[in-house]
């Protein structure tokens, strides 16, 4: 009795695909860059909010993982290790740049009120219905460094002591970098909706006028 069975072969598992990757095999490399160049993509895009150099950046990433590959113990998962690789990677291009970045020790803004510092917190302003739109928009208009910590910490998860490893800095360094991050988000988020309610206000007065007989006082 003959049958006709069809199998699909399942795919090759990180710590199979690293193995013969480590051995030379170029196949296995290119199956784990497709299999995890997405995730690294967005990574980059998330802390430079820019196409072009997030794409530059993914293949300077996996340039740097083909060079250490033959250094990864397994003793972390294996995307773990390449978002470590992908943020450093930015973190390098950041400190390259010859023009001038503000401080992420400076005030977002001399005039700010001063707000009682919260780390560790909620933050009111942060959470519960928030255009997403909008809080994409006002994160991609944060200062590189900023940004970076604030997607690191608010984002991804890490906590301030593995940040402060990531970007070498101090823990205290890292948790005042995402208060301004906050500060400066909030600060974004309020103008836009005080711009949308000058609008919508200036459009009803419009309709009212509209609507008033030429001769009524």
């Amino acid at each position: 009795m003959n049958s006709d069975t069809n199998f699909t072969a399942a795919p090759e598992s990180d710590p199979d695909l690293i193995k013969r990757a480590k051995e030379g095999d170029a196949s296995a490399f290119a199956v784990l860059f497709h299999k995890h160049k997405t995730r690294v993509y967005s990574v980059c895009l998330g802390l430079t909010n820019n196409t072009a150099e997030a794409e530059d950046l993914t293949q300077d990433a996996f340039l740097q993982v083909f060079r250490k590959l033959s250094t990864f113990r397994g003793d972390s998962a294996l995307s773990t290790w390449l978002y470590r690789i992908a943020v450093n990677t930015v973190l390098m291009r950041f400190r390259k740049k010859t023009l001038r970045q503000i401080s992420l020790d400076e005030p977002c803004n001399p005039d700010t009120l001063f707000v009682r510092r919260e780390y560790g917190g909620k933050d009111a302003c942060l959470t519960g219905t928030i255009d997403r739109i909008a809080l994409t928009r006002a994160i991609g208009e944060l200062p590189d460094g900023y940004r970076t910590v604030f997607l690191l910490h608010e984002v991804e998860g890490y906590e301030h002591k593995e940040i402060a490893e990531l970007l070498d800095c101090s823990v205290g360094t890292s948790k005042s970098q995402l208060h301004k991050a906050k500060l400066r988000i909030r600060e974004i988020l309020l103008q836009a909706d005080g711009f949308k309610k000058s609008r919508a206000i200036a459009h009803r007065n419009l309709e009212i006028l509209q609507a008033t007989p030429c001769g009524a006082t």
